[in-house]
């Protein structure tokens, strides 16, 4: 007796739910019997098709038998709540001797999303809002518009405010969802109130992030491949920004889909514009009937809203023509016809009409001049307000302040004051949802409410004391500042599009408080501690260039009163790390972090201290300085032994890992290595949040070289397999490049070519998509590598100097050295003796002088090969060289540097005719590396002990 899943059935002025058991004439519930409504499903189950007498019964009363006579009894009472040959309305026709059939037309439409549950999981970011159960009035124009985007692939539907662009919007992306396999991304632009924060509002709806300061550039680049549908709505506020955004995702993507919403064309090339008019009305005239007057959409509409708001409407012919003069002055707009039918329940149909009448026509003589919507939405909204009682009207004003969607709980924190109390806010407030001037949306359990956008632009012309709005929007941002801290911990886990877009909507809140707060009229040191507690945000959210301009703001707004204390201490921090990845500026991150630091001694306690000793280290990681950078991670895990939070003791333990392991002692690297993937995997204190990246991550990647370097290649290649899939999980683009370099890094160690160069196109496709330039370059090394281990040595070349050079220019030096190791060997297979031995000599000064040591015995024994190759007779320097790796890997534990350069040695003694010293240095050595035979390294000792034996 069910429909499919939440089905509604719309026939004249009924829409009919099986699920819900619920019919609604124009809005309003109809009585119905529970056998008069089983009735009525199966019927308009098949419409125009005859049921037979038998079927019913047995469909009606499955378990009881039943005379002929109840189903005609049923019959009679559904036909007449129907209103069945009313007006020449027909719905059930009696066909004798057969049964009965449903004659009148039937819509079908679906409550929520359209997409099915197999697509919704194949796209979980999918954040596409859920279609209106019932569009009055636009079924000719969906169509339309879905057939014009299919066709064209970029379309704007321009009108005037209120006119229904989103709604339309919304019901296009629904027609054509399938079409995209589900994936359509509606991005709200409503709230955006600086069109530079366009491109960044994209990236967080989508929830992909870019190292990158040109978003746009890097959005056209991540949608290059891509097959979807991108709605772009209310985009007339930021139209040169948003213009620029479609033109260039148009442009390169060329399988995208561009839908804007607009109330003027975004004037771009490849733009196709939709004109969207107003809904249908009557024409004044004398021979309006009320059946006629509802075939139009307008008049529909209006009856259903009155329905809605409580009005209880038989509409006769002498209300029709009322009711068509509303619709007529409205112009047909939708918000203007909603807004007036929200007043019927209270004023009826002809005072409402005769109070627009009065409203407008003063309006409309004082603004002749003015665009239609202007006059036709301002006079509505004018006489909205003259019906509120004043504290609606005020509590409007303050509603105001919020932009987009906000909860109960956020409007009560901040619109109450010493003269508002919550008691009055709730009277008030649902008033103002009663009278549409507040819209809801459900979210789970919870409802959240918005100002439609005209309405909060006319509401911020209403006029308020100075005083008032000051404390308001205080209020406004205090609010916010509390709810970053709240919830700031959770950002980094949030992984979907339904769980970002509760946070989402506050994020656009806190923009807007940090604009009040440093424009003209705010209130700065509020601003310093709204950016304090946003910055961790921005960093989790890879939103760096933002991070980076209200840091940049609140600093310099900083005076005596707030210099050196805690806010400057987490705003120069954030700085720092964000101009560490967008700017790449040595000085400029450096004074920032530095001096978050000097103050974090002075005023913070050990966890903050730790929080910007991460950061600190990472920077001369990422410079090169490889001693400071160890300095540094030993501070951070003195400092984590005091700190009961496992969160704080995974960054130590990563970070004294990865420099202990550069600095070539590879015990002591593995044991804290180890230590941090012990620790629990989540805490209150998240690495992602002040580092860009998850901590375990990189710890898990330094383990898999370090592993190897152990001459424990079988276990480092399960462990960089494993960090791949862990960064995997993450959704993370910054933390899988980490994981994806370290890793590929094994692999050419290891000798498996193919799965380097399969990891290597992965690497490259994440960080060209995300603007993660300096993995690029490391990638494109990679490449490099591979070429020049395939015989395509000077392409090889070619590569790696051009990588290495981007990578210095970055400044990114963290991988400089390994990359100069596979250059070194290009040139020695190019012929390039003199070169390459001119280059390792510079590059073991380097590491001598950084502290990079975990190279030093390669670079010895790749010397001690140059040194061979220029002249035979220099054997017994090259016998040095190889004597000084093999005491240096030795020491180091490097067990894999210790097999390559002993085999290259026995190689040495036995071209000497040395051939019993030759097998006496080697097979012993041999003989401990049997995890993993099939390794490039062992296989070449393998090979050598044949001919030695």
């Amino acid at each position: 007796m069910t429909q499919s899943g939440s089905e509604t059935i719309s026939f004249g002025a009924f829409s009919l739910n099986a699920n819900e058991r619920l019919l609604l004439r124009g809005g309003a519930p109809v009585e119905l019997g529970s056998r008069a409504f089983d009735i009525l499903v199966v019927l308009t189950g098949r419409p125009n098709e005859v049921v037979s007498k038998t079927e019913l019964i047995d469909r009606v009363w499955p378990d009881v038998t039943v005379e002929e006579g109840s189903l005609r009894f049923h019959i009679a009472n559904l036909r007449k709540a129907l209103g069945d040959g009313k007006d020449s309305a027909r719905y059930i026709s009696t066909l004798s001797g057969r049964g009965y059939c449903f004659v009148a037309p039937v819509q079908r439409s679906s409550q929520g999303d359209d997409v099915p549950g197999e697509v919704a999981a194949s796209f979980p970011k999918a954040n596409l809002p859920g279609r209106l159960v019932r569009m009055v009035g636009r079924a000719d124009d969906v169509a339309a518009l879905s057939a014009l985007l299919a066709e064209k692939r970029f379309v704007t539907i321009v009108g005037t405010g209120g006119i229904g662009k989103t709604t339309v919007a919304v019901a296009a992306g629904h027609d054509l969802v399938r079409s995209f396999d589900g994936a359509v991304h509606f991005v709200d632009l409503g709230a955006v109130g600086d069109p530079c924060e366009v491109a960044a509002t994209v990236t967080s709806t989508l929830g992909v992030s870019f190292q990158s300061e040109d978003l746009v550039s890097a959005l056209a680049t991540y949608f290059a491949d891509k097959r979807i549908l991108l709605i772009l709505d209310t985009c007339e506020h930021v139209i040169e920004a948003a213009a620029d955004l479609a033109g260039r995702i148009f442009s390169a993507a060329p399988q995208v889909h561009l839908l804007a919403t607009s109330r003027e064309p975004l004037n771009v090339e490849g733009e196709h514009v939709y004109k969207l008019g107003p809904l249908a009305y009557p024409p004044d005239g004398p021979d309006l009937t009320a059946t006629r007057a509802q075939g139009f959409p307008a008049i529909e509409l209006f009856m259903e809203r009155a329905a809605a708001s409580g009005a209880r409407l038989d509409l006769d012919d002498a209300d029709a023509a009322v009711v068509a003069t509303i619709c007529r002055k409205l112009d047909g707009v939708p918000l203007a016809i909603e807004l007036a039918a929200g007043r019927v329940a209270s004023y009826g149909i002809q005072k409402t009409a005769s109070l627009l009448n009065e409203r407008l026509s003063l309006l409309w003589t004082g603004q002749r001049t003015a665009p239609p919507r202007h006059r036709t939405l301002q006079a509505t909204l004018d006489w909205s307000s003259s019906l509120l009682s004043e504290f609606e009207r005020r509590l409007l004003r303050r509603l105001a302040v919020f932009v987009g969607h906000f909860p109960i709980d956020a409007a009560l924190a901040v619109v109450t004051n010493a003269s508002i109390d919550e008691t009055m806010v709730f009277g008030a407030f649902d008033s103002l949802v009663a009278k549409s001037m507040v819209a809801t949306r459900p979210s789970g359990a919870t409802m959240r409410y918005r100002l439609l956008d005209t309405t909060r632009a006319y509401a911020l012309q209403l006029d308020v004391e100075e005083a008032e709005f000051a404390d308001l929007v205080a209020r406004h941002a205090i609010h916010y500042m509390r709810w970053l801290k709240e919830t700031g911990t959770e950002w980094p886990t949030l992984s979907s599009a339904a769980q970002r877009a509760l946070h989402l909507d506050g994020l656009a809140n806190v923009r807007a408080a940090l604009e009040w707060c440093f424009g003209p009229t705010g209130n700065a040191q509020l601003g310093i501690r709204l950016a304090a507690a946003a910055a961790p945000v921005f960093l989790s959210m890879s939103l760096l260039t933002e991070c980076h301009r209200w840091t940049a703001k609140a600093i310099e707004a900083l005076d005596d009163a707030t210099r050196g204390r805690r806010e400057e201490m987490h705003l120069r921090a954030a700085m720092g790390v964000s101009l560490m990845f967008t700017h790449g500026g040595r000085d400029a991150a450096r004074v920032a972090l530095e001096r978050s630091l000097a103050i974090a001694e002075e005023h913070g306690d050990g966890l903050d201290q730790l929080q910007v000793l991460g950061p600190l280290q990472m920077f001369h990681l990422r410079t090169g300085e490889f001693r400071t950078a160890l300095h540094y991670a030993e501070r951070c895990s003195t400092l984590a032994e005091a700190l009961e939070d496992c969160g704080s003791a995974t960054l130590a333990y990563s970070l004294m890992g990865i420099s202990l392991h550069l600095n070539g002692e590879f015990g002591r690297a593995r044991t804290a290595l180890e230590a941090a993937l012990r620790t629990a995997p989540r805490s209150n204190h998240t690495t992602t949040n002040y580092l860009g990246f998850d901590g375990r991550i990189l710890a898990g990647a330094i383990l898999a070289r370090n592993l190897w370097l152990q001459g424990l290649s079988d276990q480092a290649v399960k462990q960089a397999l494993q960090t791949i899939a862990d960064a995997e999980t993450l959704d993370h683009p910054l933390t899988l490049s980490i994981a994806l370099v370290w890793a590929i890094s094994v692999f050419l160690w290891v000798g498996d070519l193919e799965r380097a160069d399969k990891h290597t196109d992965r690497l490259l496709s994440t960080a060209e998509l995300h603007s993660l330039r300096p993995y690029l370059a490391v990638g494109r090394g990679f490449m490099g590598e591979l070429a020049i281990r395939r015989g395509d040595i000077d392409n090889g070349i070619a590569s790696l100097r051009h990588c290495i050079r981007e990578l210095h220019k970055a400044p990114y030096e963290l991988l400089n050295t390994p990359l100069t190791l596979s250059l070194i060997e290009g040139l020695a297979a190019a012929g390039r003796v003199t070169e390459a031995l001119a280059l390792v000599d510079e590059t073991i000064q380097s590491v001598e002088t950084n502290g990079d040591l975990c190279y030093s015995a390669e670079l010895l024994r790749v010397k001690g090969g140059l040194v061979l190759a220029a002249s035979q007779s220099n054997s017994g320097d090259a016998a040095k060289c190889l004597t000084r790796s093999l005491e240096v890997g030795r020491c180091q534990g490097a067990r894999a540097w210790e097999l390559r350069t002993t085999t290259d040695l026995a190689a040495l003694l036995a071209d000497r005719n040395e051939r019993e010293s030759a097998r006496e240095l080697l097979q012993p050595l041999f003989e401990q590396f049997m995890e993993d035979p099939n390794s490039a390294d062992l296989k070449s000792a393998a090979r050598l002990l044949a001919t030695l034996a």
